[in-house]
Protein backbone atom coordinates (compact mmCIF):
# COMPACT_ATOMS: atom_id res chain seq x y z
CA UNK A 1 0.00 0.00 0.00
CA UNK A 2 1.50 3.36 -0.87
CA UNK A 3 2.00 6.27 1.05
CA UNK A 4 -0.98 8.30 -0.69
CA UNK A 5 -3.59 5.00 -0.01
CA UNK A 6 -2.20 4.78 4.09
CA UNK A 7 -3.38 8.15 4.77
CA UNK A 8 -6.62 7.76 2.60
CA UNK A 9 -7.43 4.90 4.44
CA UNK A 10 -7.17 6.16 7.86
CA UNK A 11 -8.67 9.13 6.90
CA UNK A 12 -11.74 7.23 5.63
CA UNK A 13 -11.85 5.13 8.68
CA UNK A 14 -11.11 8.10 10.79
CA UNK A 15 -14.00 10.13 9.30
CA UNK A 16 -16.81 6.98 8.94
CA UNK A 17 -16.18 6.50 13.17
CA UNK A 18 -16.96 9.94 13.29
CA UNK A 19 -20.39 9.84 11.18
CA UNK A 20 -21.47 7.35 13.10
CA UNK A 21 -20.96 8.97 16.04
CA UNK A 22 -22.89 11.96 14.76
CA UNK A 23 -25.59 9.98 13.70
CA UNK A 24 -25.79 8.09 16.89
CA UNK A 25 -26.09 11.28 18.79
CA UNK A 26 -28.63 13.15 16.77
CA UNK A 27 -30.60 10.20 16.88
CA UNK A 28 -31.03 9.79 20.75
CA UNK A 29 -30.94 13.62 20.75
CA UNK A 30 -34.10 13.61 18.36
CA UNK A 31 -35.73 10.36 20.52
CA UNK A 32 -35.25 11.94 23.90
CA UNK A 33 -35.88 15.50 22.74
CA UNK A 34 -32.69 17.23 23.68
CA UNK A 35 -32.53 18.30 20.01
CA UNK A 36 -31.29 21.78 21.63
CA UNK A 37 -29.19 24.04 20.39
CA UNK A 38 -26.64 23.79 23.86
CA UNK A 39 -26.28 20.13 22.82
CA UNK A 40 -25.88 20.88 19.02
CA UNK A 41 -23.43 22.99 19.66
CA UNK A 42 -21.45 20.79 22.41
CA UNK A 43 -21.79 18.14 19.47
CA UNK A 44 -20.02 20.09 17.00
CA UNK A 45 -17.15 21.49 19.04
CA UNK A 46 -16.85 16.99 20.33
CA UNK A 47 -17.05 16.24 16.19
CA UNK A 48 -14.13 18.98 15.05
CA UNK A 49 -11.64 18.46 17.96
CA UNK A 50 -12.11 14.70 17.06
CA UNK A 51 -11.60 14.98 13.40
CA UNK A 52 -8.58 17.02 13.84
CA UNK A 53 -7.07 15.26 16.69
CA UNK A 54 -7.98 12.01 15.98
CA UNK A 55 -7.08 12.01 12.13
CA UNK A 56 -3.34 14.04 13.12
CA UNK A 57 -2.43 11.37 15.63
CA UNK A 58 -3.94 8.18 14.07
CA UNK A 59 -1.74 8.87 10.73
CA UNK A 60 1.27 9.69 12.45
CA UNK A 61 0.85 6.43 14.49
CA UNK A 62 0.06 4.54 10.94
CA UNK A 63 3.29 5.81 9.70
CA UNK A 64 5.73 5.01 12.48
CA UNK A 65 4.54 1.77 12.57
CA UNK A 66 4.34 1.10 8.62
CA UNK A 67 7.68 2.14 9.14
CA UNK A 68 8.80 -0.08 12.05
CA UNK A 69 7.21 -2.97 9.65
CA UNK A 70 9.54 -2.08 6.77
CA UNK A 71 12.36 -1.95 9.28
CA UNK A 72 11.64 -5.23 10.27
CA UNK A 73 11.21 -6.39 6.54
CA UNK A 74 14.12 -5.12 4.80
CA UNK A 75 16.54 -4.72 8.20
CA UNK A 76 17.62 -1.50 7.11
CA UNK A 77 17.75 0.77 10.28
CA UNK A 78 16.35 3.69 8.56
CA UNK A 79 13.97 2.86 5.99
CA UNK A 80 13.13 4.59 3.02
CA UNK A 81 9.35 5.99 3.00
CA UNK A 82 8.21 6.51 -0.56
CA UNK A 83 6.48 10.02 0.29
CA UNK A 84 6.51 11.43 -2.83
CA UNK A 85 3.29 12.40 -5.02
CA UNK A 86 3.40 12.50 -8.60
CA UNK A 87 1.25 13.49 -11.15
CA UNK A 88 -1.09 10.67 -10.88
CA UNK A 89 -1.25 10.87 -7.55
CA UNK A 90 -2.20 14.95 -7.93
CA UNK A 91 -4.65 13.51 -10.58
CA UNK A 92 -6.63 11.09 -8.25
CA UNK A 93 -6.54 13.67 -5.21
CA UNK A 94 -8.03 16.23 -7.88
CA UNK A 95 -11.07 13.86 -9.11
CA UNK A 96 -11.50 13.00 -5.18
CA UNK A 97 -12.06 16.67 -4.25
CA UNK A 98 -14.16 17.23 -7.25
CA UNK A 99 -16.24 14.34 -5.75
CA UNK A 100 -16.33 15.62 -2.23
CA UNK A 101 -17.29 19.37 -3.42
CA UNK A 102 -19.74 17.46 -5.33
CA UNK A 103 -21.53 15.86 -2.08
CA UNK A 104 -20.96 18.86 -0.04
CA UNK A 105 -22.79 20.95 -2.67
CA UNK A 106 -25.76 18.72 -2.54
CA UNK A 107 -25.90 18.56 0.94
CA UNK A 108 -25.66 22.12 1.09
CA UNK A 109 -29.22 22.15 -0.97
CA UNK A 110 -30.55 19.71 0.76
CA UNK A 111 -30.17 21.70 3.97
CA UNK A 112 -31.83 24.46 2.80
CA UNK A 113 -35.10 22.90 1.46
CA UNK A 114 -35.33 22.01 4.88
CA UNK A 115 -35.06 25.36 6.34
CA UNK A 116 -37.55 25.91 3.37
CA UNK A 117 -39.63 23.68 4.27
CA UNK A 118 -40.32 25.14 7.22
CA UNK A 119 -37.88 22.92 9.42
CA UNK A 120 -36.15 24.52 12.47
CA UNK A 121 -32.61 26.55 11.73
CA UNK A 122 -31.31 24.06 13.73
CA UNK A 123 -32.14 20.86 11.83
CA UNK A 124 -30.02 22.63 8.82
CA UNK A 125 -27.25 22.93 10.75
CA UNK A 126 -27.10 19.59 11.98
CA UNK A 127 -27.53 18.82 8.25
CA UNK A 128 -24.90 20.65 7.01
CA UNK A 129 -22.39 19.10 9.41
CA UNK A 130 -24.09 15.53 8.81
CA UNK A 131 -23.42 16.26 4.82
CA UNK A 132 -19.91 17.68 5.47
CA UNK A 133 -18.76 14.38 6.95
CA UNK A 134 -20.49 12.41 4.76
CA UNK A 135 -18.64 14.60 1.54
CA UNK A 136 -15.22 13.67 3.16
CA UNK A 137 -15.97 9.77 3.45
CA UNK A 138 -17.49 9.35 0.06
CA UNK A 139 -14.51 11.22 -1.57
CA UNK A 140 -11.94 9.55 0.49
CA UNK A 141 -13.49 5.67 -1.20
CA UNK A 142 -13.22 7.52 -4.58
CA UNK A 143 -9.81 8.26 -4.17
CA UNK A 144 -9.02 5.16 -3.05
CA UNK A 145 -10.98 3.28 -5.68
CA UNK A 146 -8.74 5.17 -8.09
CA UNK A 147 -6.21 4.17 -6.60
CA UNK A 148 -6.55 0.37 -6.46
CA UNK A 149 -7.99 1.06 -10.26
CA UNK A 150 -4.63 2.32 -11.07
CA UNK A 151 -5.72 5.17 -12.41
Amino acid sequence: MSFQEKNITVSLVNFTLIMGYYLLRVLQMAATETFTRTNVFRLWVIIIVAAIIVTVAATVLTHIVSAIIQAIKTGEKEPEIEDLADERDRLIDLRGTKVTYTISSLGVFLAMLTFAFGQPPLVMFALLIFFGILAQVVGDISRLMLYRRGF
